[in-house]
């Protein structure tokens, strides 16, 4: 360091030298008289003058740095700590250098410039940091009410005393959450006009938020202010943008006690609401089609069965994949629209899996409800279907059974018809297991569909058993390669003779589900029909759990 060895050689050898240097220095004795200040010193401090006690020419905290530095005998050299702290309106740092003596030179450097750079970068890691967890948070969910209750309670918490997220009005209510510092967020929905809070009806419509200075404090309506918090000193209002459409509104509100909203916190805000307006959007677009796709799948979901007419219906349905619930598989029962007049049940197996199969199994579903009055005439239903299918821009091709069956007495009269579907296996009260003799062309690959329909009498106690194909070709078993086959499914529905319907269909799928494992598997999908042994029906008309079509 330079300025050490005219230190060194005492104040008088070096008064001449740093009586010229070009920023201030101060000279003082152990006692804490001032030696020698030059002429920056005497501008900037002008009671230092040499003779001076500290003390009496300097601010409290270099008076206090110098005499600390002497109680403490002193650091020879450049190792003492630095002081720093405010003259006039600026900071100083003041850097000493001490000598044998105890005399301490002191040169004051200017530090405000760097202090406001310091501090500014500080304000700005501090705000960086605070975008990405508030983007961590309001990312990490889809969930509309939890991003809304984070959104107020981040800004609640770090831009404001208290925030309140406004959601685009629906109806005469306006849906807000409301978050005080510290507190938890609280949801409510006031019939109010956002028009009452200046800037509110141009933020919910995605317009620039109106500048702070512009909004009175004291024209907030009171149900914009959370219960206790006293008159407001400062408001900014500003948008929520989303995806298109803005997803709302955040209203910032400190109290008249605290510093008002600077410029640059306007502009913070901004960015902040930008991140929870996304993250609202996309939880709300999220919900939107959550709730679409719930009601078409309720439309492509098998129905649950039960008791129609005297027949005893039950149905069970497996998709390909775990984590699906719609395939390829399909199954429906008709209820007759007349008294005496047979239901019609069908049971089919798109080509393919997944949503595209399933898209595909919705169509057919229509056209056959469609095609109901001509429910009698399995042959013309068939053909009209195939047609249908071949003038569609679907390029697959279906397998199905169609089976009416009519209560008769005490037993059940069915017709099956399979258009290149398996064959219904009837299972007899003895155990016996015969397979129906129905066969046919599949539905959407050539001009015309033949097929043969078979008339089945159940006697009571006794089934039939419709199935989709990804029970006889579930691979598992032992070594995990080995098909379920037919053999198999007749043995397991021999020992079913006289179960009720969903009794048997439990047993069915429990066993093809032990045997597939976790391995994979196609869709699986059975109905199974039944003549009650009991031949009154219910005062509920046998209902078990479910619905029926008609």
């Amino acid at each position: 360091m330079t300025t050490t060895n005219a230190a060194t050689d005492g104040p008088t050898q070096g008064a001449s030298l740093w009586s010229k240097a070009p920023y201030p220095v101060l000279i003082a004795d152990r006692q804490g008289a001032i030696v020698l200040a030059n002429e920056p010193a005497t501008v900037l401090l002008p009671r230092a003058r040499p003779g001076t006690p500290m003390a009496d020419a300097v601010p409290d905290w270099l008076a206090a740095a110098h005499a600390g530095l002497n109680a403490a005998d002193g650091d020879e050299g450049d190792g003492a700590a630095i002081a720093s702290g405010p003259v006039a309106e600026r900071i100083f740092e003041a850097h000493p250098t001490t000598e044998d003596g105890g005399t301490v030179l002191w040169w004051l450097v200017d530090a405000t410039d760097h202090r406001i750079a310091q501090e500014a970068l500080r304000r700005e890691r501090s705000r960086t940091e605070f975008l990405g967890r508030a983007s961590n948070l309001l990312l990490s969910s889809l969930n509309l009410e939890r991003c809304t209750h984070v959104t107020a309670q981040m800004a609640a918490g770090h831009l404001a005393d208290a925030a309140v997220v406004v959601a685009p009005v629906r109806g005469h209510r306006m849906p807000i959450v409301t978050c005080e510092r510290g507190g938890s967020p609280v949801p409510s929905a006031p019939s109010v006009e956002p028009e009452s809070v200046p800037g509110l009806a141009e933020a919910l419509q995605g317009f620039p938020p109106v500048p702070t200075r512009w909004v009175d404090p004291s024209a907030v309506p009171d149900w914009v202010l959370p219960d206790g918090f006293g008159p407001a000193g400062s408001i900014v209002v500003t948008p929520l943008p989303g995806h298109g459409v803005p997803a709302g509104a955040l209203i910032l509100l400190r109290r008249a006690s605290s510093a008002g909203f600077t410029a640059e916190e306007e502009v913070f805000a901004r960015l902040f609401a930008a991140r929870a307006g996304a993250a609202m959007s996309a939880a709300r677009l999220y919900a939107d089609q959550s709730a679409i796709t719930d009601v078409l799948m309720r439309e492509l979901l098998p129905p649950t069965l039960h008791q129609v007419s005297g027949v005893d219906f039950a149905g069970g349905y497996r998709p390909s994949e775990d984590h699906e619930r719609i395939g390829g598989d399909f199954y429906d029962v008709h209820h007759a629209a007349e008294a005496g007049a047979p239901s019609l049940v069908v049971l089919g197996d798109v080509c393919g899996k997944g949503l595209e199969a399933a898209v595909l199994t919705g169509k057919i579903r229509n056209t056959l409800h469609a095609l109901l009055p001509l429910a009698d005439d399995h042959q013309r239903m068939l053909s009209l279907l195939n047609m249908a299918l071949l003038n569609s821009h679907h390029t697959r091709f279906a397998t199905l059974v169609l089976a009416s069956a009519v209560r008769e007495g005490g037993s059940v009269r069915m017709r099956v018809t399979s258009a290149g579907h398996p064959a219904p296996l009837i299972v007899r009260a003895t155990g016996k297991v015969e397979e129906a003799r129905t066969r046919g062309t599949l539905i959407g690959a050539i001009p015309e569909v033949r097929a043969a329909t078979d008339e089945v009498f159940l006697a009571p106690g006794e089934t039939c058993v419709l199935y989709t194909d990804g029970f006889t070709e579930a691979r598992g078993g032992p070594m995990g390669d080995v098909m379920f086959g037919e053999e198999r499914l007749r043995r397991v529905l021999a020992e079913c003779a006289g179960m009720p319907a969903e009794s048997i269909v439990e047993r069915v799928q429990m066993v093809a589900s032990q045997w597939v494992g976790r391995g994979r598997h196609d869709d699986m999908a059975l109905v199974v029909v039944s003549a009650p042994r009991n031949h009154h029906l219910s005062a509920v008309n046998g209902h078990t759990r479910g619905r029926f079509t008609a």
